[in-house]
């Protein structure tokens, strides 16, 4: 059953992979070789998680890039299903 609002990939990632490590932002941003900024606004929910930063994670810190962008899609899925706005109805083939 899936989550009705779960979280963005980027909250597990600052407190499961970047806090855990005891890295500061900077740090880890050195690491995966991104910006400091494109590694922030991952982490504070304000951009998605993409298969190249996934891939990053997953050969510097291990996790696996299939879980995570799983949690991607979950967390997409979610949002889009609380756009109450679009309205199209159910297709039946005559």
């Amino acid at each position: 059953m899936p989550m009705k609002n779960p979280p963005p990939p980027g909250e597990l990632i600052r407190t499961e992979i970047i806090e855990a490590s005891g890295l500061t932002v900077s740090t880890a941003a050195q690491v995966l070789k991104v910006r400091r900024a494109t590694l922030s606004d991952l982490l504070n929910g304000n951009a998605a998680l993409s298969g190249d930063m996934a891939l990053r994670l997953e050969k510097a810190f291990g996790v696996d890039v299939d879980h995570l962008l799983r949690m991607q899609v979950a967390y997409d899925a979610a949002q889009s299903r609380r756009h109450k706005d679009i309205d199209v109805k159910r297709y039946v083939p005559a």
